[in-house]
């Protein structure tokens, strides 16, 4: 990076510093030098320039008009070439130029600007050559780190060898996947995940009490999957800088993309033991050599949890068994977890007590939470299977406990299938078109009488079934006369068709108000 500080330390160009400018201004980087002595030249001066000038405009403009057009510019400062006419800087032009806080320089008379242009092109050369020498070595010892396994740590670590930024690289669903000089807490990994997911990504994310920080994608097979940060905001990152960062973030893609190979194949595994346990015959005894690829012990008892999204037309979100595969890991728990479209589900080993099972299962809910904050997960469990034989069933009955929470609007987002009602569990078996259809035929003229005359006939029949359909309990729940909760039963009879003192017709209306409640 050259600069007038960097031209200053050439003694052959005979410089002399007369306006050092604000503080830091001799240490900017020099865009280029321009040669003008146009009167107003800031249309053709780009940003950072180094304006070079003998001064001929003074006869058209005032000093300060010509310093205010250079400053305009944005220009990195004057730099003023003494001649047999004008053997100093003229004085209007150095109070000008303190004025402005603008640097101005002073060239002797005896070089021409032709020399500082060389001067300028080899330097500029230089540092090509430097960047180009400092690229290829970088990326050699990028592309050594990952051939050794270094992983995502091991390349930032190559990369804060040249440059000691605060760097991490994060995936699309707000993990950190490494960090070198840099800590990030939950809510910023979340705003980062949130950056990546725009189309095209953010170029900057802002951490809060961290800052703007720039971000730069890593995608492997043309998707973006995670972003190399660094926690400092673009405008404050010089070129060399930025090229390593853009260098690194390419280098990342391959060590993602090892990674998602890798998640791949294990996936895969999982999805083939699930289908093992379910074919049963002579695939299932393969079961127990591939639970312990898993670290999962095959003779001992085995819990079963399915996991999904409720009340959403997709049951499963991509990343969800990465996920849930963390998760159990931060618990010290080896699980096989293999992901489908209407759930993901586990299998671990459980010799803890059965009844502890549960509380892991909320955890669990808590942290997918924490991950897909605008969506409910519910997690379905089974009793626990002695063995590896006895999966099964088990895997069954996970999953149809799962299968019914989904259809809940409300409620505890983890049950186990020994304690789901009857009457849910059959209804669970329904599909949604089916049960809204059976609620809106049998119960939709009482709901209709309702909406036309302000009534409370279907709260009332609620009440009756829930009291068991005692006639003082239910009277002295709706705080009504007994007579008046007699004339709305016989109005609910007339308009469903259903004798509400027959069992096989409270069942009916039980039922149509319970597939309600679960559509």
């Amino acid at each position: 990076m050259f600069t007038l500080g960097t031209l200053l330390h050439h003694d052959e160009l005979e410089l002399r510093l007369l306006v050092p400018g604000p503080v830091g201004a001799l240490e900017r980087p020099l865009a280029w030098v321009h040669n003008t002595e146009l009167p107003d030249p800031s249309r053709y001066v780009r940003e950072g320039e180094l304006v070079m000038t003998n001064g001929l405009w003074a006869e058209q403009v005032p000093a300060a008009r010509f310093v205010a057009s250079v400053k305009a510019a944005r220009a990195a400062g004057i730099m003023f070439g003494l001649r047999a006419e004008t053997p100093r800087t003229p004085e209007d032009l150095v109070a000008a130029c303190n004025e402005a806080e603008l640097p101005l320089l002073e060239i002797s008379i005896a070089v021409p600007f032709t020399e500082v242009s060389r001067v300028v092109a080899a330097m500029s050369t230089d540092e090509r050559k430097q960047a180009l020498v400092s690229m290829v070595r970088r990326g050699d010892a990028l592309a050594t780190a990952i051939s050794r396994g270094a992983g995502a740590s091991g390349v930032l670590d190559v990369l804060r060898g040249d440059h000691d930024l605060p760097l991490a690289v994060v995936d699309r669903m707000g993990r950190s996947l490494a960090v070198a000089g840099a800590a990030l807490d939950a809510d910023q990994l979340r705003a980062v995940a949130e950056g990546l997911a725009r189309r095209p990504p953010a170029l900057e994310v802002d951490l809060g009490s961290a800052g703007r920080a720039a971000l730069f994608p890593v995608g492997a097979v043309g998707d973006i999957d995670a972003a190399l940060i660094c926690l400092r905001p673009l405008r404050e990152l010089g070129a060399a800088e930025r090229e390593a960062l853009e260098q690194t973030a390419r280098f990342l893609s391959l060590e993602v993309a090892k990674q998602q190979a890798v998640q791949a194949i294990e996936m895969r595994f999982a999805s083939e033991l699930l289908e093992m346990v379910l074919s049963g015959g002579r695939r299932a005894a393969e079961v127990p050599g591939r639970l312990r690829a898993f670290g999962v012990d095959p003779s001992g008892p085995l819990a079963v949890c399915a996991v999904a999204f409720a009340g959403e037309e997709a049951a499963t979100v991509h990343g969800l068994a990465e996920v849930i595969g963390e998760l159990f890991a931060l618990e010290g728990v080896p699980a096989v977890v293999a992901g489908g479209t209407q759930d993901v589900v586990a299998v671990l080993p459980w010799r803890q007590p059965e009844g502890q099972l549960p509380e892991l299962a909320r955890r669990l809910v808590s942290g997918i939470e924490r991950r897909f904050p605008r969506l409910r997960p519910v997690v379905g469990l089974s009793g626990l299977a002695p063995h590896a034989a006895e999966l099964r069933p088990r895997l069954l009955q996970s999953r149809e406990a799962c299968r019914v929470l989904r259809r809940t609007r409300t409620g505890p987002a983890v049950r186990g299938f020994a304690e789901l009602g009857t009457h849910r569990l059959l209804l669970g078996l329904l599909d949604e078109e089916t049960l809204r259809q059976f609620s809106d035929d049998l119960l939709g003229p009482l709901r209709a009488h309702d909406a036309r005359r302000g009534g409370e006939l279907e709260l009332t029949l609620r009440a009756f079934l829930d009291h068991d359909g005692q006639w003082a309990a239910t009277a002295g729940a709706l705080h009504v006369h007994v007579n008046t909760l007699r004339n709305r039963l016989a109005k609910i009879v007339e308009l469903t068709g259903r004798d509400v003192g027959r069992t096989e017709d409270r069942v009916d209306l039980f039922l149509a108000l319970a597939a309600d409640a679960v559509d």
